[in-house]
């Protein structure tokens, strides 16, 4: 069994205590056990997409650069794999949003550019982050093979199916999700339902584990624009089948210490051989945009 800690915080514009929180988590679950362990989409600030404002690229470092050296530094010291999501300043006017797996001895294992960018009132990534251009490719660690999507990336069956097919032994999202002030109660539930939902699906459609981490807590639009986001937390952990083996609540900062079992798919996937049948003869029209 796989330990697996997952670091759901809010975050203020004080960007040296927001790394103090998340510094002092990582370090107790680490004590707790944890082997890897995984934090929320853009962790180091505030969600800054409500609005665009050109100043905000001056949150974006370089990889490597003095976030992925505190990082690798802390995974080194604790002997942890750690999943990080920062923003990647690739060159001048060029920058993604990326995650980076950290291995237990500090070396970068990998990185992953987010490929489906949101463009939507109060999540305006269009603006900020140019699209990932490396694929959908796990990223091989000393336990195992992990495929790190972020956040809408979620939604997306053909991500999740092709970090499968790629030998990923776990989904891992980094995540930053949330309500806005035009939400009713109504529409809150059906959101975090939907979310929640498409996320098992990858896990009973691929046979393999999903790990979300949420951000948590209200962030003011500093345009005025809106009321701002009210992150939704709900961080979780669903099993090859779908089950819920742990969630977070929807309100608080947590750090949930799962025990993961990713040889488990091998069972679930003799009984549900979804693989076995899938009709690649069939699947043409999937590479178009829609079918007139």
């Amino acid at each position: 069994m796989l330990k697996v800690a997952l670091i759901q915080q809010s975050n203020s514009s004080d960007l040296a205590l927001n790394r103090k929180k998340l510094t002092e988590s990582i370090t107790k679950s680490a004590s707790e056990g944890a082997e890897l362990v995984v934090l929320q989409e853009l962790h180091e600030s505030k969600y800054f997409c409500q609005k665009e404002d050109v100043q905000n690229f001056d949150f974006a470092e370089t990889i490597p650069g003095k976030a992925t050296d505190y990082y690798s530094k802390l995974a080194q010291e604790l002997q942890i794999v750690l999943v990080t999501s920062l923003f990647e300043k690739r060159a001048a006017g060029l920058y993604h949003n990326t995650a980076v797996v950290f291995e237990k001895d500090g070396s970068i294992a990998g990185i992953y550019r987010k490929m489906h960018i949101p463009d939507d009132p109060n999540f305006y990534e269009k603006f900020y982050f140019t699209p990932g251009d490396i694929g959908f490719k796990p990223i091989q660690t000393s336990i195992g093979k992990l495929g790190v999507l972020v956040c809408w990336d979620q939604w997306y069956p053909e991500a999740a199916r092709l970090m499968a097919l790629a030998g990923a032994q776990i989904l891992i999202y980094p995540t930053a999700i949330g309500w806005t002030s035009n939400d009713g109660e109504e529409e809150r539930k059906r959101q975090v339902d939907a979310w929640i939902t498409i996320q098992k699906s990858h896990a009973i459609a691929n046979g393999i584990p999903v790990v979300s981490v949420n951000r948590n807590g209200h962030e003011k639009d500093e345009s005025s624009d809106s009321e701002g986001v009210e992150f939704w937390g709900h961080s979780f952990v669903a099993g090859p089948q779908g089950e819920i083996i742990s969630m977070a609540p929807e309100s608080a900062d947590a750090n949930l210490i799962v025990e993961v079992d990713l040889n488990g798919s091998e069972n679930v996937r003799r009984w549900w051989p979804f693989l076995r049948d899938r009709r690649i003869d069939a699947y043409e029209e999937l590479t178009k945009r829609y079918l007139d």
